[in-house]
């Protein structure tokens, strides 16, 4: 079996047939897993494979490279999360020029009908596909019909009488409140990666970090108290920056976890900063004097914010 594919075109993947859900996917919240789940509880049933369809970049990326929405979920953690909500296979299709001027009906045929062999297609409410969106689940229904699957879309999640959705979670976060954001994602929201290397000014500056790199743009900027999890058995409590370091003149974004009473190499390890709470903006500072003195006020707040929060075991 295929447990990731990139491409639109090439043979059968499952010629036995399979449960095929679409979606963007960003943040896995909990109207994704109750879109996946379905699938998934339907592919079971059926005793065929539940595949994943998402895209690579997201196409609002693709069409607003200049002002692309923040992402919430990168690749790998897009690809782990599906795989852990039952997806036997994941597609992130590359969203190029090619797929966004297919049309809907091309799509159906040559992705669901001929390289997925679908026997039902789920879909979140309102989603649409295909060139200048095109499609929707009235065509997805009437093109099932004559090619053998049948398709169906979910209800929407609710959480305390407000609509689960990415935007709603992205205006959360930016806004620094991250129990509205668990609320609606059903879970705290982390971001995980390896560990890389970067310029080891922390270090010399008294605050060695844990670095990861972040290629979409982030729905974060600031300082925050945070969790590691992943090194050893228990969460590390740490403060953690997550922008383009303006007082070092840096450019991409980078998340910098600096991990308290903690003394060991983490590079190529992957890792998991949870976050917990804002503690201020991003700033220039007019030197590294004035801002290792904020570091040691930024590293006493998230100290003792955490001291007061239960710890999460990492799932």
């Amino acid at each position: 079996m295929s447990w990731l594919f990139r491409d639109v075109d090439g043979g059968a993947l499952f010629p036995q047939g399979s449960v095929v859900c679409i979606g963007a996917f960003d943040g896995l919240h909990l109207g994704h897993r109750a879109l996946v789940r379905r699938a998934a509880g339907r592919a079971r049933e059926l005793g065929v494979p539940a595949v994943v369809l998402s895209f690579e970049p997201l196409p609002r990326e693709y069409f607003s490279p200049e002002l692309p929405p923040p992402r919430l979920t990168l690749f790998r953690g897009k690809y782990i999360g599906l795989r852990a909500l039952g997806a036997d296979s994941v597609g992130l299709l590359r969203f190029d020029a090619r797929l966004a001027a297919m049309s809907a009906e091309d799509f159906v045929q040559r992705l669901l009908v001929a390289r997925l062999c679908a026997r039902e297609v789920w879909i979140g409410p309102d989603f649409r596909f295909g060139n200048r969106r095109g499609g929707d689940l009235a065509l997805l229904q009437a093109l099932g019909s004559q090619a053998g699957f049948s398709a169906a879309a979910i209800e929407p999640v609710h959480v305390q009488g407000e609509r689960v959705s990415s935007t709603r979670i992205r205006e959360a976060l930016r806004g620094g409140n991250f129990t509205d954001a668990a609320r609606l994602l059903g879970r705290p929201y982390a971001i995980d990666g390896r560990v890389v290397r970067g310029k080891q000014l922390g270090r010399t500056l008294g605050y060695p970090t844990a670095n990861l790199r972040f290629t979409r743009t982030p729905a974060l900027s600031g300082i925050y108290a945070t969790w590691v999890h992943g090194v050893g058995n228990q969460p590390h409590a740490s403060v953690s920056s997550f922008g383009t370091r303006p007082t070092v003149d840096g450019v991409e974004p980078l998340l910098e976890a600096h991990l308290f009473d903690f003394d060991g190499d983490l590079y190529g390890q992957h890792i998991e900063v949870e976050f917990v709470a804002k503690l201020r903006d991003e700033v220039k500072f007019p030197d590294l004097a004035s801002l290792v003195q904020q570091m040691h006020g930024d590293a006493a707040d998230a100290r003792r914010i955490l001291s007061e929060q239960p710890i999460r075991a990492r799932a």
